[in-house]
């Protein structure tokens, strides 16, 4: 706990940082995989294409793609977008297939009264297909929310600051309490990142908690 005490500013600001490169990605990632979620869903040609191919994105090393962006964009090897942009593609690797199971778990007949009730496309995916799906959806942001705050980690062996940071210092110094610190940071950064999803996801569908009632 000493090591904790006298580090706890820094702590903080590391896990504010590391939720930031974590956090941002996955709502980039969920803004882009909506579409083509939807996409891969509608469409039975695509929907192999789309959703294998996006699932071989996170076939891709973490170190290698923190150390290949600054020469695919021209940033600098210590700049976090290198790590926002890795992280939004390792997002997108989870959620399309996510987004089109959670659209297509959406009742057929549902689907049928809102079209037959006037709604167009878009404002059927918006006020009906979109919100049923949240409870599917959810769990596939539990899971790429947990694999971002892991996987930021690595960005520390790049220089880049986070909570990684005491897990590269800690073993270069053999100081298994600064181990530990990182370590037990990064599950309780998860723990936060997952409960409130799990939140929002009540909070957006409360016809769930009337039926549970």
């Amino acid at each position: 706990m000493s090591f904790v005490s006298a580090n706890w500013g820094d702590i903080v600001h590391r896990a504010l940082l590391h939720a930031w490169l974590a956090g941002l990605p996955l709502f980039l990632g969920l803004l882009i995989s909506l579409p083509v979620g939807w996409l891969a869903q509608r469409s039975r040609v695509l929907r192999p294409f789309l959703v294998v191919g996006s699932g071989l994105l996170y076939t891709i090393p973490s170190l290698a793609l923190f150390i290949l962006m600054p020469l695919i964009i021209g940033t600098k090897i210590l700049d976090p977008l290198n790590v926002i942009i890795a992280m939004t593609i390792y997002t997108i690797a989870l959620l399309v297939r996510s987004v089109s199971d959670a659209l297509a778990a959406v009742p057929a007949d549902v689907r049928q009264a809102a079209t037959a009730m006037g709604y167009t496309p878009a404002r059927r995916f918006l006020a009906v297909d979109l919100p049923l799906a949240v409870p599917v959806l959810a769990a596939g942001l539990r899971v790429a929310a947990v694999s971002n705050v892991s996987i930021v980690s690595v960005a520390s062996l790049v220089g880049i600051s986070q909570l990684g940071f005491y897990l590269t210092d800690g073993y270069e110094r053999t100081y298994g309490t600064e181990i530990g610190v990182g370590i037990v940071a990064c599950v309780v950064l998860a723990l936060i990142f997952d409960l409130t999803i799990v939140l929002l996801a009540r909070v957006l569908t409360p016809w769930q908690r009337v039926n549970a009632a």
